[in-house]
């Protein structure tokens, strides 16, 4: 019989945690920590799904364009469109640079007459109104993790919020 053999006969499996053990649980959770490391916005994320939770809202999905329709020529500037549907809704965005750290973004709504929209962020909550034709604009919007909640006008079929999924601005 191994000594290893012998020492796990030795130490019966329903006794109390000691400092070997301890010990070997510190370096294990060491080990996880470099190997698959906590996600930085877990928080935030978990957050974000108790909020969809509590609000029973609709959530919107990210659309992928396809990549001849991304295609820019060397001289533009760097500008991200994104689109955004649910069963109600659809909410496109521009994002453009508007500074060094900052970006503006430019919406539209369908159907977005007089909807109200929420731009969401850690540190940052901006809400505007879409124009009759659902236009709306947020300035000086600060990098960083962001989401939209679109509320209906009063007495417009969109009954819900609806929230798109975060994107990194």
């Amino acid at each position: 019989m191994s000594q290893h053999a012998a020492n796990e006969q030795d130490v019966p499996a329903d006794q109390p945690l000691d400092a070997k053990d301890g010990h070997v649980l510190a370096r294990m959770a060491l080990m996880y920590d470099r190997m698959d490391p906590v996600p930085s916005d877990l928080v935030e994320r978990l957050q974000f799904a108790l909020t969809l939770d509590a609000l029973k809202a609709e959530l919107a999905e990210l659309q992928l364009m396809p990549a001849e329709a991304m295609a820019r020529s060397a001289g533009t500037d760097a500008v991200k469109t994104l689109t955004f549907t649910s069963d109600t809704i659809t909410t496109m965005i521009t994002i453009a640079a508007d500074g060094p750290d900052r970006v503006r973004i430019d919406g539209w709504a369908a159907p977005g007459g007089g909807v109200t929209v929420e731009l969401r962020q850690v540190a940052t909550k901006m809400h505007t109104q879409a124009d009759a034709d659902g236009r709306f604009v947020f300035d000086d919007v600060p990098h960083g993790m962001t989401r939209f909640v679109v509320r209906a006008a009063g007495g417009d079929d969109l009954r819900q919020p609806v929230i798109t999924p975060a994107v990194e601005l």
